[in-house]
């Protein structure tokens, strides 16, 4: 055949499922002999390498991007001016370590993360196959993969893995698996017949088509490559997975308007700190120092890593309970989670088909049990029935597991399609062995004809034993078998109603019927097949898992929206759906979703929660839908296929087990064992998280203010009380020791607080709610007053006799009120922080010992903090001073301000007076949907 010189791009707009053969091959100028050599390289030139391409990000690039942060930026700032205050001889140096230290650890710690993330896209490249089998120029020939262009003829043959997309041209017996891709767990059985149903058909229902990646499970098959490389279903995919943005976690978001706002409060306070003490008129160098302290004082440079320490803490505690956390912010977003879209094959089901229901003999039975378990038994009226008393029962039970090519063992899992699996195990319920039965002959199913037959042998006695599609098996039988035994099949509308309502509870049903024929029978034919015996039907279905239909109540319970999204059919889908559950009044397909508008989905997306026969952008739509409502959507996957949603979504998870690579590496978490219920209790850590990260921060910001107030308060005072223009009430390194040791001893131990009751009987906080609201501002003022007055009026009580008109006249009572400043801000930390174990509820209502991780923080603070005092250099460094044993009393009473004043303001806010933490809880109608 002649050149035609073909459009790539435009090929793949094609639909070529629509196409008969003789059209698709004219259109891609190319026969059954393939093409020749010489024309294969011109269409490369043209058309490229049959491979995914893509630009990575530079390590460097990843690197500076860590930098890229208000945060660190503010940081590297101060870092910048302690040094330079440092090189000026004032002791600074300290401080400059521990926030260059901050600084680079995050950055270390975000260039990792990032570079994990990156994988997703290596995972698709990973999925191209190597070698494949083509005619050229009338030969068949090994190639590269990566070689080929459209118009090459491809030779699939059972266990192939298809290397580009193709349209079949012939097929023998061909099932091609497409759950990486579609999400259906049966493999689906491909013809050559073109199609009709308009040019929207999803992967799923394009019967004549094969696409890159997914696997020939039986069968052959003679093909023609209709598109390659970035042009195939999986480049699409790969497209939707480089543009899939699912932007910044709610964490994030609310820590980045956090810091935002922190950081221009400090500078604000800390300039008009500068202009006041100028203003005051004390020198400028004494003016600057002071701001830069307060600004010291007052960031909280160690936040950074107690987020980081908070989130590791809790993915630590997810991957015992099997879900494991990939980018530390997921550890926290799945407690704001308020929708969860969540796959049906394996993750809400079982993932493996299951006879649950069989009409034989005029009576309906339903069969226990699930997956490969051969345990179960035969109900009626959920009284369990003796099988040898109801033989047609038997019989289909007989029929079904001896015309079956699957194979049960005792060790390791079934094999052979999932249909007959589910065969063999319900003949295994009722004790069929294989031994029992000698196979002779065999007519393989195929869809056309929509039956298998084959001739056994039990004992001396043949059977021909056939099952397939009930409306072509009934018309095969003249008699019928019932409690009496077989008579004259009268009436085939009977088995076909009960086959329809079986179809209407989503089962997939199969008709069995059998013929016992003379000894010397030794061949199978299709004429054969007349006259036979209905022994009865058998309906199956991947079952919804007892766990997920357990974890979806608990959702609802929590305020949250389960939603299912499958590749299946809608029928099938409904039913799993009300099986769990999930409302599924409606369903839409994703035929129907790809014909509205964004306005559209966005309110269609309000009332349904059951979405089948998706493509890949459909599920990205139903994400980025669900998010515009300002609601915080979890997605799971397992398929290529759900790629880009996992990254679109505000949380991608993955299924560990099913899950092919590219999900797990677009993923933000992975469930090492499929279960949805496990999701629900990474829901609750998620929560745990939150209430941890918000103590710390109620924690660390009011004690950091406090010093600022010291700061603020000596610079106000100083003009009328002369002790506070010669010394602040501590010095900057005093300030930096006591921010390092409650951030490592005092707020990291409030992590280790046992979770709260109740976690999952309230609704998702609401995405509304801001880290600086009512209850933080209370805080902030409450503690920073009941912290910094205290100490300075201890520094000021023993030490306003060290200056005399202006003069400091004794430099080492000076120093000895600083350290006992020191000490009484150390016990009012020790007093807030015992209170801050819980945002609500009362210090004394829960166990003083329940957190001992805090108990020891306590105790090796006092025990760091009385280093100075045995080793004199110490002392020096930190610029403290022993003080008189009758100072202690007034210093000890400094620990019960912070710990009383916010007992009162929660005792307040139980009351209804000011606004509790519970109250930033709104449910979503969206999400009650």
């Amino acid at each position: 055949m002649p050149d035609k010189t073909i459009n790539c791009e435009q090929n793949s707009a094609i639909s070529w499922y629509q196409l008969d053969e003789a059209a698709v091959l004219e259109a891609l100028g190319t026969s059954r002999a393939g093409l020749a050599p010489e024309i294969a390289r011109e269409r490369q030139q043209h058309c490229g390498v049959n491979e995914l391409q893509f630009k990575k990000t530079p390590a460097w690039v990843r690197f500076l991007r860590q930098f890229h942060d208000p945060m660190i930026i503010i940081l590297l700032i101060t870092a910048t001016i302690t040094a330079g205050l440092t090189a000026a001889g004032q002791h600074m140096l300290p401080d400059t370590l521990v926030i260059a230290g901050v600084v680079v650890f995050n950055a270390i710690l975000g260039f990792i993360q990032e570079g994990k993330a990156e994988g997703a896209l290596d995972a698709l490249r990973n999925m191209m196959v190597q070698e494949c089998l083509v005619v050229r120029a009338g030969d068949q020939q090994q190639i590269a993969a990566r070689d080929l262009v459209p118009g090459d003829i491809v030779v699939l043959e059972g266990g192939n893995k298809i290397p580009a997309d193709v349209r079949f041209i012939e097929t023998n017996n061909a099932h091609i698996d497409e759950s990486s891709l579609t999400g259906e767990s049966v493999p689906v059985q491909k013809s050559t017949e073109a199609l009709q149903g308009g040019a929207d058909l999803v992967p799923g229902d394009q019967r004549n088509m094969g696409f890159s990646g997914t696997y020939l499970t039986q069968g052959s098959a003679l093909t023609v490559v209709v598109a390659i490389g970035a042009q195939t279903v999986f480049g699409k995919i790969a497209d939707l997975v480089k543009a899939a943005d699912s932007g910044t976690t709610p964490l994030q978001k609310k820590m980045q308007e956090f810091v935002r706002a922190i950081i221009i409060a400090i500078l604000i306070i800390g300039g008009l700190n500068f202009l006041l003490g100028v203003y005051l008129g004390y020198a400028v160098s004494y003016s600057f120092l002071g701001a830069v302290s307060l600004i010291v004082a007052a960031i909280p440079e160690m936040l950074p890593a107690l987020v980081t320490s908070i989130l590791a803490l809790s993915c630590t505690v997810m991957a015992r309970r099997k879900a494991l956390v990939r980018k530390l912010p997921a550890a926290e977003t799945l407690g704001a989670t308020s929708v969860i879209c969540s796959d049906k094959t394996g993750t809400l089901t079982e993932n493996r088909m299951t006879v649950t229901r069989i009409f034989a003999g005029g009576q309906v039975y339903t069969v226990t049990g699930s997956g490969e378990d051969l345990e179960g038994e035969f109900l009626q009226e959920n009284v369990a029935q003796d099988i040898h008393a109801h033989p047609a029962l038997l019989k289909t039970l007989y029929t079904g597991f001896y015309c079956n090519n699957a194979s049960l063992t005792v060790k390791g899992p079934a094999t052979g399609d999932p249909t007959e699996i589910a065969l063999r195990v319900s003949g295994a319920k009722a004790e069929l062995m294989v031994e029992a039965v000698h196979r002779c002959m065999e007519i393989p199913f195929d869809s056309s004809t929509k039956y298998m037959a084959v001739l056994v042998k039990e004992g001396e006695q043949p059977y021909i034993l056939v099952k397939g599609a009930p409306e072509v098996v009934v018309a095969m039988c003249a008699t019928q078998l019932n409690r009496n035994g077989e008579q004259e099949l009268i009436d085939q509308e009977g088995a076909l109603a009960a086959a329809k309502a079986f179809a209407g509870d989503a089962l997939r049903t199969l008709a069995f019927a059998l013929l016992p024929v003379s000894s010397n029978c030794k061949d199978l034919t299709h004429d054969q097949l007349r006259g036979l015996c209905l022994a009865g039907l058998q309906g199956m279905i991947d079952p919804p898992k007892q766990s997920a239909i357990e974890a979806v109540g608990q959702c609802r319970q929590a305020g949250i929206r389960t939603v299912m999204i499958t590749g299946d059919h809608p029928a099938t889908a409904q039913a799993v759906a009300r099986q769990l559950g999930i409302a599924a009044d409606r369903a839409m397909t994703g035929r129907q979703l790809a014909s509205l508008s964004d306005e559209e989905l966005f309110q269609a997306v309000k009332e349904i929660s059951v979405f089948a026969r998706v493509a890949p952008e459909h599920k990205k739509r139903i994400a980025e839908s669900l998010r515009s409502h300002d609601l915080v959507v979890a997605m799971t996957g397992d398929g290529v296929n759900d790629a880009p949603a996992l990254k679109a979504a505000d949380i991608g998870i993955a299924m560990g087990i099913s899950g092919t690579e590219v999900a797990k590496e677009a993923s933000d978490m992975v469930l090492a064992d499929d279960n949805f219920a496990t999701i629900i209790a990474a829901v609750e850590e998620g929560r745990h998280a939150w209430n941890n990260l918000r103590k710390a921060i109620l924690y660390t910001l009011p004690t950091n203010a406090a010093q600022a107030l010291l700061i603020i308060g000596a610079i106000l005072m100083a003009s009328f009380i002369p002790l506070f223009s010669i010394r602040f009430v501590l010095e900057p390194v005093q300030i930096l020791w006591i921010n390092l040791l409650d951030s490592v001893l005092l707020t990291m131990p409030l992590m280790m607080e046992a979770k709260e009751k109740g976690l999952l009987a309230s609704p998702p906080r609401s995405s509304r709610a801001r880290i600086i609201d009512a209850l933080f501002l209370r805080r902030v003022v409450l503690v920073g007053l009941a912290i910094a007055v205290p100490g300075a009026l201890i520094y000021h009580h023993f030490g306003a006799a060290a200056v005399v008109d202006g003069q400091l006249v004794a430099p080492l009572l000076l120093t000895q009120a600083q350290t006992a400043a020191f000490w009484a801000i150390l016990l009012a930390h020790f007093g807030y922080v015992l209170s801050a174990r819980s945002v609500d509820a009362s210090v004394f209502t829960l166990n003083p010992l329940g957190n001992r991780w805090l108990l020891a923080g306590i105790v090796i603070s006092i025990l760091i903090r009385l280093i100075p005092t045995a080793i004199p250099a110490a002392a020096s460094l930190f610029k403290t001073a022993p003080f008189p044993a009758d100072w202690w009393p007034l210093i000890l009473a400094c620990f019960f301000p912070s710990l009383l004043m916010i007992e009162l303001d929660k005792l307040l806010a139980r009351m209804g007076i000011f606004q509790s933490a519970h109250e930033t809880r709104e449910p979503s109608p969206v999400a009650d949907a």
